[in-house]
């Protein structure tokens, strides 16, 4: 049975839908997932292991099953991990994690939010992922104590508070006798070895006090930005279901407060950036899913299409300290062609490299730019990237390309001056080759004549 597991959501592009606070800590590949007391679940086959603070997932190879068959572990249903022990026979044999997991009474993996009492009727189950592809097997066990350890599903709301009072006690001690090492002032004397030795450790316990007075402020900037991302998730939730739900009736006030409101969640962040540390040999990859689920959005603002470099900037910007290079993002980009994602890279015969939608339709572009070349003013006077620009909503830059693309088809004429490009209708298909004179009381050629003969 497939349903031991739980379920776990998934985007378009393959990667974990998380949970809130919660963040990716390692991954491996190539692994299977085999519990061992369990004789009537199918065991999971050569699937991607990510460990995150809250959950273990198992997503299956892009080519082995459908992205539903994703499946989670929650650490909180997770009652023993057993260190790996080193002889002969393992290494002949894959890398093993074994861990034991509470099932409830109907043959599931135990749930903290499903309401079920884990002492009530439950057994444990000693569950195997043998680790078949290529990666640090070691290193994954050891972030999987300390994700286990620190129990970050039920400490959302943890504060600096307590932390120092040991110290603060520890630092103080023996300060208040007055004779022996110390002088009048309560500074300690420097007499002999043992004077010395407690100078020194003074001057270790003050550098050790004051570490953790910084650390003490670090987690609790660290908790305002767990809040503020906190905070920018719900407003994006918000978001996304008044888009749904009000197709119609929005004045323009409400629009341009929707979109300060996503500029300003472009500029907080992703929760959970991919890195080469947590990705290890899977990083191209991972980044790749990762990218075709963040530029969906910038996408959608900026009409199906968006500059590579510009996608870049914004995914630098709110992947905040993990930054990644061009050659990272072009290989990214590049992998979307093995994967099932909704966008795709895109390059024009001017070099210029575009990311946009798979349903993004040539046509449809070359439909506008028609109409806008067609009316009077631009047959006597053409038009310019600028123009197309406002009547497409892009930038001049990606306006230019799609009138170079439209002049490759034959719709247009380019005319080249000091002022720069001026796009004209081509009328050259309404001529007829064997008698070039003749002008037709209908079409293209004769609307320009009239708009021509109307200026002068």
């Amino acid at each position: 049975m497939s349903n031991f597991f739980s379920k776990a959501e998934v985007t378009s592009s393959g990667r974990p839908v998380f949970l809130r606070n919660e963040v990716e800590c390692h991954l491996l590949s190539g692994v299977d997932l085999e519990p061992e007391d369990h004789h009537h679940f199918s065991p999971l086959k050569s699937g991607i292991f990510i460990l995150t603070t809250h959950r273990l997932l198992w997503l299956p190879s892009s080519s082995a099953t459908t992205p539903t068959s994703a499946s989670a572990i929650p650490l909180a249903s997770i009652s023993h991990i057993f260190s790996s022990k080193k002889s002969l026979k393992s290494v002949f044999h894959s890398p093993r994690i074994r861990f034991q997991v509470l099932v409830s009474p109907d043959g599931r993996v135990f749930d903290p939010g499903s309401g079920f009492n884990s002492g009530s009727g439950s057994r444990s189950v000693v569950v195997t992922a043998v680790v078949r592809g290529k990666g640090d097997c070691d290193g994954f066990l050891v972030k999987f104590w300390d994700s286990w350890r620190t129990r970050a599903w039920e400490s959302n709301e943890t504060s600096g508070s307590g932390s120092g009072t040991g110290l603060a006690s520890g630092s103080g001690a023996g300060t208040g006798t007055g004779g022996g090492l110390y002088s009048a002032d309560g500074s300690v004397r420097m007499v002999g070895v043992a004077g010395i030795l407690r100078k020194e450790q003074e001057m270790w316990e003050t550098t050790d006090k004051s570490l953790q007075d910084a650390f003490q402020d670090l987690n609790a900037l660290m908790s305002k930005a767990q809040e503020m991302v906190k905070l920018a998730e719900k407003m994006r939730q918000k978001l996304l279901s008044g888009t749904g739900s009000q197709t119609s009736g929005t004045n323009d006030e409400d629009m341009g407060s929707k979109e300060e409101i996503q500029d300003w969640l472009l500029s907080v962040g992703i929760i959970s950036p991919v890195t080469k540390e947590s990705a290890g040999a899977l990083y191209h990859q991972q980044l790749s899913r990762q990218l075709a689920d963040f530029v969906r959005t910038p996408l959608e603002r900026a009409g199906g299409m968006i500059n590579l470099i510009d996608a870049y900037c914004l995914f630098n910007r709110a992947r905040g300290t993990e930054l990644i290079s061009p050659d990272d993002m072009l290989q990214a980009c590049s992998l979307w062609e093995k994967f099932d994602v909704p966008v795709m890279l895109r390059k024009f015969d001017s070099g210029v490299m575009v990311i946009q939608n798979k349903s993004h339709s040539d046509e449809e572009v070359f439909a506008r730019i028609k109409s806008l070349v067609t009316k009077p003013e631009a047959l006597r006077n053409g038009i310019s990237p600028t123009d197309a620009a406002m009547t497409l909503g892009i930038a001049p830059a990606m306006a230019k390309e799609h009138l170079l693309t439209a002049e490759s088809k034959g719709l247009l004429c380019r005319d080249i001056s000091p002022d720069g490009f001026r796009f004209y209708i081509n009328l050259f298909p309404e001529i007829d080759p064997c008698n070039i004179y003749f002008v037709k009381d209908y079409g293209i050629c004769s609307t320009w004549i009239k708009a021509v003969s109307t200026s002068g």
